[in-house]
């Protein structure tokens, strides 16, 4: 989408969250949409004769205005910003994908969302050799000046968020901005929001539903240049995000593991199908 980096008026922003939030326009709509009436408050406005072309059948309504603006208040006063995929603090790489998010809502250090960044995923329930590669590999990426991007779970994202948290990390999440998922990384959360920087597309307040994790693995993939996956089963979300990784034209890496552990079932199975090799850098 051929879009121009500028920045949004108040006004402007919020028209783009109205529609990106209108039931039934997803992100590939709303950028055809944006292309064919050159605003957001010129779709807006025609959403009446769009719903009957569309045999109204579907319901296209907008929120209303009180609403997506009591959101932008709500958003503001935990000290987050709404961003759209036009402007320049909106990640370039993210902006580059096929259809990206066309707002998110950050919240910490936006600056680190300019900077080039490498995504580290792996498993939940990761070994103790696995979280001690998330932990080195993150620390070292980070001292070479990438930002580390992940998507604040349990297991390899926390050792990845922890170990990079001086070098800068990006969190990408599921539910609303000021969701915290799981709750056990509360505290994460919060040095996330103060030293980190958080990014979520969904409204504040949302609380995650499982379909909601691979919309989320878009953005940690779409975010970096590059996806490490460092253990991961068989079926397993990290392996969703190296999909979506080489989709957008990126590169994925994977750490092999023991063809005996379930947990590296997934990353061996990148390699044999050509990602490149991560091994620990011999002290």
């Amino acid at each position: 989408y051929g879009m121009k980096r500028r920045a949004l008026t108040g006004g402007e922003r919020a028209d783009w969250l109205r529609l990106s939030r209108t039931r039934g326009i997803g992100p590939i709509t709303f950028f055809h949409l944006l292309e064919r009436y050159g605003s957001a408050a010129a779709v807006l406005e025609d959403l009446p004769s769009l719903a009957k072309k569309a045999g109204g059948k579907a319901e296209v309504k907008a929120p209303d205005l009180s609403d997506i603006q009591r959101e932008i208040d709500a958003t503001a006063k935990l000290g987050a910003t709404h961003l759209a995929a036009c402007e320049p603090d909106y990640s370039a790489c993210l902006a580059a994908i096929d259809a990206p998010p066309p707002i998110i809502a950050v919240r910490g250090n936006r600056a680190l969302l300019s900077r080039q960044s490498i995504a580290l995923v792996g498993a939940r329930d990761a070994s103790a050799a696995g979280r001690r590669m998330a932990r080195d590999l993150a620390r070292d990426l980070g001292q070479a000046g990438y930002v580390i991007v992940s998507g604040m779970a349990r297991g390899i994202d926390g050792e990845a968020h922890a170990a990079s948290m001086d070098t800068g990390t990006v969190a990408a999440i599921a539910g609303g901005i000021d969701q915290i998922y799981p709750p056990q990384h509360e505290q994460l959360y919060g040095v996330l929001a103060q030293r980190g920087c958080l990014v979520s597309e969904s409204p504040l307040g949302y609380v995650a539903q499982a379909r909601d994790f691979p919309k989320r693995n878009r953005v940690i993939s779409g975010l970096s240049l590059a996806t490490i996956v460092v253990e991961a089963a068989e079926r397993s979300g990290s392996l969703i995000t190296a999909r979506f990784a080489l989709e957008q034209g990126r590169e994925v890496m994977a750490v092999p593991g023991s063809p005996l552990d379930p947990r590296a079932c997934g990353a061996n199975h990148l390699l044999m199908h050509g990602a490149a090799i991560i091994e620990p850098a011999v002290p």
